[in-house]
């Protein structure tokens, strides 16, 4: 299995249009063979505060996106070109994104047989 994660620095003021333009997304990608599951994560950015011996939010942190596919394979679909074509005006972004390509090589997801010791 392949986790595809892209990193994205959404510039502050621009997170709600930016989670709005993955809420209308096509789902192309998600026909392409192969693909299991995409999923958009929020930023929250935290530290540990060992006086109070947990974790709390950070506000001098810069937090990223992080858009999350998961593969059966890797695949170059012509449907990741097509979805990608309308892009998001520079502004909305406080630098460049940095795609992350893994291998799973173990889970523990109890709902997936098929990723256990793999």
């Amino acid at each position: 299995m392949i986790v595809v994660t892209n990193r994205i620095p959404v510039a502050e003021g621009h997170e709600e249009d930016f989670e709005d333009r993955f809420s209308k997304r096509v789902h192309l990608v998600d026909q392409s063979p192969g693909f299991i599951r995409n999923e958009v994560h929020r930023p929250r950015p935290m530290k540990f505060d060992h006086e109070q011996g947990g974790f709390v939010p950070d506000p001098d942190k810069e937090g990223f996106y992080e858009v999350k596919t998961w593969w059966r394979s890797w695949t170059q679909s012509p449907a990741f070109a097509e979805a990608h074509k309308n892009r998001a005006p520079k502004e909305m972004f406080r630098g460049p994104n940095v795609l992350e390509v893994h291998e799973v090589f173990l889970s523990t997801d109890l709902g997936d047989e098929s990723t256990r010791g793999a």
